[in-house]
């Protein structure tokens, strides 16, 4: 499952991804010389009649739209004195497009990262319908505690119906669930409604490390709360609504990536829930083995996660060409071939860093370590 899982969940987005940047590129005239899935030798490939060659290369994380006169697979200036060494300005020329074009053209392939997780959520909403509280009221009011509560010592009591956490309204249980399980540790404000009237108590979050089918191992957070009903129904939502949904659900997922990679940095989580290819490959594994539909709301993750890392203002990725570019437009002129020379190398060794300590991460993490 890991060897059909990881290419066949990488292999479609990388080339969808760069095939957004191809066709916005031929959209504004600019011509292409290669394009691979994959990045070193290439193992097979074909020339189409516009001159574009079409490969397969070696190695398969990742890919690359070659644009004429755009210096190399990876736009890292070449060095020289001359600062228009490296560029050819020639018609057809990457560089000959307007500032607007080029950035547009970049944007392209995380947009279409997005693009597909916003296709593939909807598509769900629309053939299988979203999760609706039957009864959002009975759902929001405490039956019962577990053993070990934080949000029983903190004062809450049976009958309690929850409100609001952290000031943000509460539709449903899943709500209070998702308000709460990315925040282990933190200390939250409970409104809930007692006797007519409302009461407020913080609530500390216990820290809970959860395994899963296949042993993966992930903090959360509890508060120890049974709700009085969790029954829900679901409903089918038309394109439009559909299309909506998609985009609200897409942007929690964000949200929850985000919060993730600042808790890291704040040390509330360890470094060592970072990923990289190898555990890439071992969930898309495992998501495949559950069915179709669990490893396609997988892909669209990924895809997420694919659009949120190239956008990043890191010189090599797409982030940093755009970074260069807002720069060129505030400046009215490009940065100079010195300054852009060092900061690709700076990003491409960041890069470099960030995967060998990931892969690092995911190899030790493997079974056959003892994890």
């Amino acid at each position: 499952m890991y060897l059909i899982g990881f290419p066949l969940l990488l292999g479609p987005l990388i080339t969808l991804h760069e095939l957004g940047h191809y066709l916005v590129g031929r959209w504004f005239g600019v011509e292409a010389e290669a394009f691979s899935v994959g990045f070193g030798k290439e193992i097979a490939g074909w020339t189409d009649s516009r001159g574009t060659r079409w490969k397969l290369s070696a190695l398969p994380l990742g890919g690359y739209v070659q644009f004429k006169g755009d210096m190399n697979p990876a736009s890292v200036p070449v060095s020289g004195s001359d600062p228009d060494a490296a560029r050819d300005d020639s018609p057809g020329g990457f560089h000959r497009a307007a500032l607007w074009k080029r950035a547009l053209i970049v944007f392209a392939g995380p947009a279409t990262n997005v693009l597909i997780a916003l296709a593939i959520f909807a598509s769900f909403f629309a053939l299988y319908g979203q999760p609706v509280a039957a009864d959002p009221e009975r759902q929001l009011t405490i039956e019962a505690f577990p053993e070990q509560s934080p949000a029983r010592e903190a004062g809450l009591e049976v009958g309690d119906r929850i409100l609001a956490i952290e000031g943000q309204r509460m539709e449903d249980f899943a709500a209070v669930q998702e308000a709460v399980m990315l925040y282990p540790g933190r200390t939250l404000a409970f409104t809930v409604e007692r006797d007519g009237t409302e009461r407020s108590y913080p609530v500390t979050v216990r820290a809970e490390e959860m395994e899963d089918r296949f042993g993966n191992s992930s903090k959360i957070g509890l508060v120890g709360i049974q709700s009085a009903g969790s029954d829900y129904v679901y409903e089918r939502a038309g394109p439009i609504a559909a299309v909506g949904l998609a985009v609200d659900h897409s942007i929690g997922v964000m949200d929850m990536m985000l919060t993730g990679i600042a808790q890291i940095f704040t040390g509330e989580r360890s470094v060592q829930e970072l990923g990289g290819p190898v555990k890439i490959a071992k969930f898309s594994g495992e998501q495949l083995s559950m069915g179709a539909i669990t490893f396609v709301n997988f892909v669209a993750l990924i895809s997420l996660n694919l659009a949120f890392i190239n956008l990043l203002p890191i010189p090599a990725l797409d982030g940093g060409h755009l970074a260069f570019y807002a720069a060129e437009a505030i400046r009215r002129k490009p940065v100079g071939q010195r300054s852009q020379e060092l900061a690709y190398r700076t990003g491409m060794a960041l890069v470099l860093m960030l995967m060998i300590f990931v892969t690092i991460n995911d190899l030790v993490s493997l079974p056959v370590f003892g994890n």
